[in-house]
């Protein structure tokens, strides 16, 4: 998760979604790894931050992470709204197509970032997906 973090602090667009994403998810570690003081010159908008079932400091960081990657924060937020209420595809087994609510997938162990829906897609990943080569990349 750190290294997102790392990767989101130099501006990359897709490390900021998936910081705000995993933030906005409560993903282990994440709200923590991805915490930004209010003082880092967040402002939580009246109108974007309503209906958000996330507590005010996460939402700071998560708007944080998408000004950061020059997202649009109000469609986003109900991007990732939408995600949590409806559920979306979150395992990382290739081919995978189980839709759910992010707090219902597994995460990897040893790197924390990883997510599988299950144990049989985590071995398949493992074994086939390359995981089992870029795990140790991730480890914190």
């Amino acid at each position: 998760m750190q290294c997102v973090r790392k990767a989101a602090e130099t501006g990359d667009t897709l490390a900021c979604w998936q910081l705000a994403q995993f933030m906005y998810g409560n993903q282990p570690y994440a709200r923590e790894v991805g915490h930004v003081e209010e003082a880092a010159g967040v402002a939580t908008s009246v109108g974007v931050t309503e209906g958000h079932d996330v507590p005010s400091r996460c939402l700071t960081g998560v708007l944080h992470w998408l000004r950061q990657g020059e997202h649009d924060p109000v469609t986003e937020l109900e991007v990732l709204r939408s995600m949590v209420l409806v559920g979306a595809r979150h395992c990382d087994n290739e081919g995978c197509e189980v839709v759910g609510h992010l707090k219902t997938f597994k995460v990897c162990p040893q790197c924390k970032t990883a997510q599988y829906c299950g144990a049989s897609c985590q071995k398949q990943d493992w074994n086939t997906g390359g995981h089992k080569d870029k795990c140790g990349t991730f480890a914190n």
